[in-house]
């Protein structure tokens, strides 16, 4: 009977023990990260309350830092969520070793964390940590045997200067984070008075890009690629959008803010849809359309439906494939060259014509196009600005248009603006040019005017 009853103690304890493990284990989920381990938003709360106790008490001061990781979600969407996931635990362990015994950090969501730095004593001190923070962030990831490289933009808040409660200093340096994204990403923004309302601009401005869709708000402009004869062989199809109250938006601010928050693939397969439509309008129209160009986002070429959506596209648009050219850049290409193969030998398959745009701006070899199932190099206009400048950047545009011509590449040269330009990527070997030399981006009005001319086009320049 003893014995027994020592069975039924030692059961009820082994019980007891794994009933506290279960709900120390609950308790620490319901306060950390799953993935980081780091606190999470609650949690940090909690702890950034604390430490404003103690500043408080000691009439010091504490800074809060939200960190952002630069286009994470490019990398997330191109890669998969796996190495996402992956780059987000280096993240969290390296901000975790800048950090002193009195600092604490949170993963807030997504690739947002925020750090709370009660060990920094003046501002300073907390810049110097941000510093630090921003340098190791920075550093090449190394995610299954491929190198990453990933920035970060840090707001920092400051107790009491910017705000006596946690949810003030948190809000603070969050719109100072948005400050350092907005003025170029890797950066480092403290709050000032005038941040809160560029982030308001910069929320608006997203919200009225997420509805200029469905306001039809979108147009389509269309730039001439004419040949070295002056004959107008395609248009490249470029995205305006007209917002009723600012204008007409540059792209360079709307186009970062659609890929950031992913809208860009929505908005890309609109930009796809659209030219083929407008091209059919032309062949319908009886005119001598030889063939519309798109750009493609690395978002939109790694959805797995990708090669569907520019199926769908031709078939209900009725625009034969070999009209559409795909405009793929050369970092998009070797994110993962297998898949790209794999992925531009279906485009492919379906006659559709592809290109390398912005060539010389990323990996600028010319081996791996060997293995790409591409029609056409482009140029990037950097090296066309050069060819005079710059010694021996004629040499290598010359090199790049045999070697291309060597693979049954057609050649063409971006932003071609004088007719100096015109001659040297001329001599260069180029096939095709393309930039304002020629005019301006066009409404589909004014390119269906060169469209219906018979004769060649002429220069600007030279008119």
């Amino acid at each position: 009977m003893p014995r027994e009853l020592l069975r039924v103690a030692s059961r009820l304890a082994g019980i007891a023990i794994e009933q506290r493990q279960l709900t120390d284990r609950l308790a620490f989920q319901a306060q950390h990260d799953y993935l980081t381990g780091l606190p999470n938003r609650f949690r940090l709360l909690e702890i950034l309350e604390q430490r404003l106790t103690s500043a408080q008490a000691r009439s010091g001061m504490l800074a809060v830092l939200v960190l952002d990781l630069d286009r994470f979600k490019q990398i997330n969407d191109s890669l998969g969520h796996p190495v996402g996931d992956r780059l987000l635990i280096e993240a969290g362990e390296r901000i975790r070793a800048v950090l002193k015994a009195d600092d604490a950090a949170g993963r807030m969501g997504g690739d947002e964390f925020s750090v709370v730095l009660a060990s920094a004593r003046t501002e300073q001190q907390a810049m110097e940590t941000s510093r630090t923070l921003l340098d190791t962030l920075s550093a090449p990831y190394l995610v299954d045997g491929r190198e990453l490289i990933v920035t970060a933009s840090i707001g920092m808040s400051l107790f009491p200067n910017h705000g006596q409660d946690a949810s003030t200093l948190l809000h603070k340096a969050d719109s100072a984070m948005y400050r350092a994204k907005n003025e170029g990403k890797n950066a480092i923004e403290c709050y000032r008075p005038d941040t809160q309302h560029g982030t308001i601009e910069q929320l608006d401005l997203e919200n009225a890009l997420r509805r200029a869709l469905e306001k039809g708000e979108f147009e389509l402009l269309f730039q001439p690629i004419v040949s070295l004869q002056g004959e107008l062989e395609a248009f490249e199809a470029l995205l305006a959008w007209n917002h009723p109250k600012l204008g007409r938006v540059p792209p360079g601010q709307f186009i970062p803010l659609a890929e950031e928050t992913g809208l860009i693939t929505s908005i890309g397969a609109w930009v796809l849809r659209a030219a083929c439509e407008q091209a059919v309008s032309w062949l319908n129209a009886g005119l001598p359309v030889k063939r519309i160009a798109v750009n493609v986002s690395a978002m939109q070429f790694a959805r797995p439906d990708f090669v569907e959506t520019v199926a769908s596209a031709l078939s209900s648009t009725g625009l034969p494939p070999g009209l559409l050219e795909l405009e793929l850049t050369e970092s998009l290409v070797l994110r993962d060259i297998s898949d790209s193969i794999h992925r531009m030998a279906q485009l492919r398959e379906l006659g559709v014509v592809m290109a390398i745009d912005d060539f010389g701006t990323g990996y600028s070899s010319l081996n791996y196009l060997r293995r790409l199932p591409v029609h056409e190099l482009k140029i990037d206009q950097s090296f066309v600005r050069d060819l005079r400048a710059t010694p021996g950047t004629l040499h290598v545009v010359q090199t790049i248009a045999t070697l291309a011509h060597n693979m049954n590449l057609s050649v063409v040269a971006e932003g071609v603006e004088t007719a100096d330009q015109l001659e040297l990527v001329r001599v260069a070997g180029c096939d095709r040019v393309q930039g304002h030399l020629y005019g301006m981006s066009l409404s589909a009005e004014k390119a269906e005017v060169l469209l219906r001319r018979t004769d060649v086009l002429v220069p600007i320049a030279a008119d």
